[in-house]
């Protein structure tokens, strides 16, 4: 069987062109800000590609680097400048904070009117009512790139694999919902599910979400299946420069031939996350300022 790959790139790209459009038109420049505490490489590359995304949809946006030592008040105190600052319609907190910093703590004082990342309490409760106003990036991103690639989920049976707020959660959440890209019948797995692979294996979709290199392999999927590989994992490899390599949750080797579709990592839903994020920065602006989403 000849394995459809999933790349992020050409819906990303539509997704842009969508934006500049709208951008064109509009009374002002959207804004985003991001907050980036540390120097944690990882962290850098994202806000990095987040900004020549913003570039290239003709947003406002800035970055907030501040070292590992910031005391958290500083950061709070940043984040409130933010909520009340007219030129900014999102802002994102780069995750994984410093240690000594409240993760939890700094999420909630991000307005929920500004949170482009949806991880706000407020935002997550609509989510779960059905009445979402910032859904997650990522989970966004993975429904529309099955939208994209005409993959269907009403009816089908679906495996997420990880419980997080990021991700697993809300993407379960948005599954189940009713209407397009919903109506899906959802297991979500996780650190204690028995026999993982075979609950895995008797699915139509399986999205991995769990940030273990290359956990599933041939035996987790079953035949045609559509996988959904979210995990970004660096491992060794003296072959590449640097020395390291990334790959995701799924054995991409093991499971070509078998899945009927599969994303690549990277290229895969990394595209995807900047699409949706820079997607919701747009809907905050339109709220904001009155027009048409």
């Amino acid at each position: 069987m000849e394995t459809l790959m999933l790349k992020g790139a050409p819906v990303r790209d539509a997704v842009f062109s969508v934006l500049k459009g709208k951008v064109a038109s509009a009374p002002r420049r959207p804004g985003l800000a991001v907050v980036l505490v540390g120097d944690d490489p990882a962290s850098a590359v994202y806000v990095s590609h987040k900004g020549k995304g913003c570039d290239e949809v003709g947003f406002h946006h800035v970055t907030h680097c501040l070292p590992a030592s910031t005391p958290q008040a500083q950061v709070l105190s940043l984040i409130a400048q933010l909520n009340t600052d007219p030129a900014i319609d999102g802002i994102l907190v780069q995750l994984p904070l410093p240690k000594g910093i409240d993760q939890e703590a700094v999420l909630l004082a991000v307005d929920p009117r500004k949170d482009v990342d949806g991880f706000h309490p407020v935002n997550l409760g609509l989510l779960v009512a059905g009445k979402p106003r910032f859904v997650p990036c990522t989970p966004k991103g993975i429904l529309r790139l099955l939208e994209h690639y005409g993959i269907t989920t009403a009816g089908r049976t679906v495996a997420v694999v990880g419980r997080s707020v990021i991700v697993g959660r809300p993407v379960s959440l948005l599954l189940s919902l009713k209407g397009a890209m919903g109506d899906a019948t959802v297991t979500m797995c996780h650190s204690a599910t028995r026999n993982l692979a075979a609950v895995t294996a008797s699915c139509d979709i399986v999205i991995a979400a769990m940030g273990v290199p290359r956990a599933l392999g041939a035996d987790a999927i079953g035949e045609g299946a559509v996988v959904i590989d979210v995990g970004i994992n660096r491992i060794a490899d003296p072959t590449r420069t640097g020395g390291q390599r990334l790959v995701g949750d799924v054995d991409e080797a093991a499971v070509r031939g078998r899945a009927g579709a599969l994303t690549p990592v990277p290229g895969g839903i990394g595209p995807m996350t900047i699409a949706m994020l820079l997607e919701n920065t747009w809907e905050a602006f339109a709220r904001a300022e009155g027009v048409d989403a």
